[in-house]
C-alpha cells in the first residue's frame, strides 16, 4: 500500500520495508529506536511506520496509535510519521466498496465488515505464494482516497502526511479540497 502512495505522491522517494525480528514490545521498543538512528544516518526525511490495531474497537487504533508513537525517541521526533490503521489496512482499501467492487468483481456488500481482511485476500487472489504486491500498489496509486477519508484512522494518517509533505517537498493532494 505504502508503494501505492509513493508512487502516486513522491515517485522520487526510496521505500525501505523494515524487517522487524519480533512481534513483542520489548522487540519492538529496542528495534525502533535502532531503525530511527540507521535511516537518520543515510539522510532520511521521512521515516513511516505502518502498523495494524487487530482489533475491532472504534478506538483501538488511537491506543495502538499512543503506545507506537511513545516508542519514537524524542530525537527522531521531527522526521517520523506513526500510522495506525483501524484493524488491518484492508479496512482502508474497503472504505470505498464501490469502487473495491467495480475493480474486483466483488459485491460490494461482501467488503463492508469490520474485518475485511478475508473477504479483501480473496477478491485479490492473495495467497501465501502469490501477495499481489503489485496489484494492491496499483490499487493505492489510483484509488479515490478522499473516501477513505471517511475511515478515522486513515484520515489520521493521511493528515499527518499531508502537513509532512509540505515540509520536504512532495506534492500530495489536498483530499479534503477535491471533493
Amino acid at each position: 500500500m505504502l508503494k501505492g502512495l509513493r508512487e502516486r505522491w513522491c515517485p522520487k522517494a526510496e521505500l525501505v520495508e523494515g524487517k522487524f525480528r519480533g512481534f513483542t514490545g520489548l522487540s519492538r521498543r529496542r528495534e525502533i529506536p535502532r531503525i530511527c538512528l540507521e535511516l537518520s544516518n543515510k539522510g532520511a526525511d521521512l521515516v513511516i511506520f505502518l502498523t495494524d490495531s487487530n482489533d475491532d474497537g472504534s478506538n483501538a487504533w488511537r491506543y495502538r496509535l499512543r503506545e507506537e508513537e511513545g516508542r519514537i525517541p524524542p530525537n527522531y521526533e521531527h522526521f517520523v510519521l506513526v500510522g495506525v490503521c483501524q484493524r488491518n489496512v484492508e479496512c482502508w482499501f474497503c472504505s470505498d466498496a464501490e469502487w473495491l467492487s467495480r475493480m474486483t468483481g466483488r459485491s460490494a456488500s461482501d467488503f463492508r465488515t469490520i474485518d475485511p481482511k478475508g473477504v479483501f485476500e480473496s477478491a485479490m487472489q492473495i495467497s501465501c505464494r502469490d501477495r499481489k504486491e503489485k496489484e494492491i500498489t496499483d490499487l493505492a496509486r489510483i484509488a479515490p482516497l478522499h473516501q477513505w477519508l471517511q475511515n478515522r484512522s486513515f484520515e489520521d494518517f493521511f493528515d499527518k502526511l499531508w502537513q509532512k509533505s509540505k515540509e520536504i517537498g512532495c506534492s500530495i493532494e489536498n483530499l479534503r479540497e477535491r471533493h
